[in-house]
C-alpha cells in the first residue's frame, strides 16, 4: 500500500511515509483542490520529480485529519518551505528520494524532515558539507555520510532560512551508527546558537530518514 505508515510523535506532531507506486495522474485523483494544486505545480521538472511533488501533497492531506477537519491548500514560501495560509500556526516539512516520501506536520512550532538514498555520492562530496571532526567520525561508513547529509538537511529545513553553510553553521556531535537513534545537532549563527535533537531511522533497505521538531519557532535573524 503506498501509504506506508502514520506515526504520532506527540499530541501535536505526526509523521508519515509514502511508498511511491502511482503516476502523477493517479495521485491527482486522490488530492483535494487538484485544480488549485495544478496551478501551483513547479514548471520544468521531469516526470519523476513531478510525481514526487504530487505524492507529497497527497501524503500531507492524509496526515492533516489527525488534527483538523479543514482541507487547506499547501503553498510554498519564498524560501521553499511548505505552509498553509489558512493555518499559519501549523508547521510542515516534506522530503522525497527515490520511491519514498516523508512528511511531518505539527500544529505549532517548527519541523524538519529529510529522507535519502544511501549512496557513495555523499562520501565523495564530504569536503563540502562536513567539518574535519565530522569527516573523521564518518570514517569509511557510506551510510554515515548519507546520514550526516540528511541530518544537516533536516536542520536546514527546521531553520527555514537560505544561505546556511553546512560545513560551518550546521554541526553534529560524533555518534555511533545504529538502525535508529538520536543525533545532537547545532545551529551556529551570528545572532544566536541552538541545540537540537535529530531522530533517525532506516525506513527501508538503502534509505535513511531524519527528522526534528520543536514546540516553539526558532528566533528570526536580527
Amino acid at each position: 500500500m503506498p501509504l506506508h505508515s502514520v506515526t504520532s510523535l506527540s499530541s501535536s506532531v505526526v509523521l508519515g511515509l509514502w511508498h511511491l507506486q502511482e503516476s502523477a495522474s493517479e495521485l491527482k485523483e486522490q488530492l483535494p483542490h487538484a485544480e488549485q494544486y495544478a496551478a501551483l505545480q513547479p514548471l520544468g521538472r521531469d516526470v519523476a520529480r513531478t510525481t514526487q511533488w504530487w505524492a507529497g501533497r497527497v501524503l500531507v492531506h492524509r496526515l492533516l485529519p489527525t488534527f483538523t477537519t479543514a482541507i487547506p491548500v499547501l503553498h510554498n514560501n519564498e524560501n521553499g518551505r511548505p505552509f498553509f495560509p489558512v493555518l499559519p500556526q501549523y508547521a510542515v516539512s516534506l522530503s522525497h528520494s527515490g520511491e519514498w516520501l516523508a512528511a511531518i506536520v505539527a500544529t505549532q512550532g517548527c519541523v524538519g524532515i529529510d529522507i535519502e538514498i544511501v549512496r557513495s555520492k555523499a562520501q565523495k562530496l564530504a569536503s563540502r558539507f562536513l567539518s574535519e571532526a565530522e569527516w573523521a567520525n564518518a570514517g569509511d561508513e557510506t551510510t554515515k555520510y548519507s546520514l550526516y547529509w540528511s541530518a544537516k538537511e533536516t536542520l536546514y529545513k527546521l531553520h527555514s532560512r537560505r544561505g546556511l553553510v553546512f560545513k560551518k553553521q550546521i554541526m553534529l556531535d560524533p555518534f555511533w551508527l545504529r538502525n535508529a537513534g538520536v543525533l545532537t545537532g547545532h545551529l551556529l549563527l551570528e545572532n544566536f546558537r541552538s541545540q537540537h535533537q535529530i531522530y533517525y531511522t532506516c525506513p527501508a533497505t538503502g534509505y535513511v530518514l531524519t527528522y526534528c521538531y520543536e514546540d516553539l519557532p526558532l528566533p528570526l535573524p536580527s
